[in-house]
């Protein structure tokens, strides 16, 4: 089940339809269907999905409908975050017949790419599950989609990272580098810092670890360990801060990571490897 944050901004909603159906249509519109479809025949269609998984974007979906001819009806008969089987009815679609075919193809862009994100972060999900591990995204996203695909994590049952450079501080080996090393970096940062920004630290081995538990953080990442190494790291730890497993996780090694007993597991994979979900919308002129 998606979390209960799994909300979206209408604004961005409208504003990634409406490019995307400015592209679409380019400079004349949908030719095909004002050369071969009389205006004013109606027609009646389903978004069905082709494979089992999780749905996500039936707001974009809905908005690409009603962006091109608001009288248009769009049902969905699933809520996002719901987990459907191959052939199952995801939405109904009634309208002017023209708006429904140039309507379609965005739609189903946008309802595939993130039905295919949330069916990813749900096998995640369901690998570590029995080790209370959260699966989160990171900013491997596609440009100007993030929000939408942030989104469909959470409607996968996984939890979102930072969504900008904005809102927390995430020190990196570039920083450590150019900062001067790890305890510079960190006391940098915390003069920095506002009272609401968390700041964590990425470290490659234990010896760093060891630096930043003497200098202190809220996150910190471990980077590119392997199981038993976490282990170690986990326990160096104690609970003073939390623990961030990343870097190459897949669904063939999550649940040896997670049993690490780290408290996240990062996955970039979840949105810039995701497959998109195969929908297909079947229409019937009425």
């Amino acid at each position: 089940m998606p979390s209960t944050q799994a909300m979206l901004n209408p604004f961005l909603v409208q504003d990634a339809v409406r490019r995307a159906l400015e592209e679409d249509l380019g400079r004349a519109g949908d030719i095909t269907s004002h050369a071969t479809i009389p205006p004013g025949r109606t027609a009646r269609a389903v978004i069905a999905a082709r494979e089992p998984g999780v749905i996500a974007g039936l707001a974009l979906a809905r908005e690409a409908f009603r962006q091109i001819d608001p009288s248009i009806g769009f049902s969905p008969l699933v809520e996002d975050g719901a987990r459907v089987e191959a052939g199952a009815t995801v939405a109904r679609i009634e309208g002017e017949a023209r708006g429904v075919l140039s309507a379609e193809r965005v739609a189903l862009n946008f309802l595939g790419r993130l039905s295919g994100i949330a069916t990813l972060t749900a096998a995640f999900v369901a690998e570590v599950a029995h080790t209370g591990a959260a699966v989160v995204d990171t900013r491997k996203t596609t440009p100007t989609l993030r929000a939408f695909e942030k989104y469909a994590v959470r409607c996968g049952g996984g939890m979102n990272h930072r969504f900008g450079l904005d809102d927390a501080i995430l020190i990196k080996d570039n920083h450590i580098a150019v900062a001067g090393g790890i305890a510079p970096a960190l006391q940098a940062a915390k003069r920095a810092a506002g009272h609401m920004v968390r700041i964590e630290i990425e470290v490659d081995n234990l010896d760093q670890l060891a630096e930043v538990l003497a200098e202190g953080a809220d996150v910190v990442l471990l980077d590119n360990m392997d199981p038993a190494t976490l282990a170690k790291a986990v326990a160096m730890v104690g609970g003073r801060m939390r623990t961030e497993a990343s870097g190459g996780i897949n669904l063939k090694t999550a649940r040896a990571v997670a049993e690490s007993g780290v408290d996240m597991l990062s996955v970039g994979a979840l949105t810039h490897s995701a497959r998109v979900f195969d929908l297909g919308l079947d229409i019937a002129i009425g």
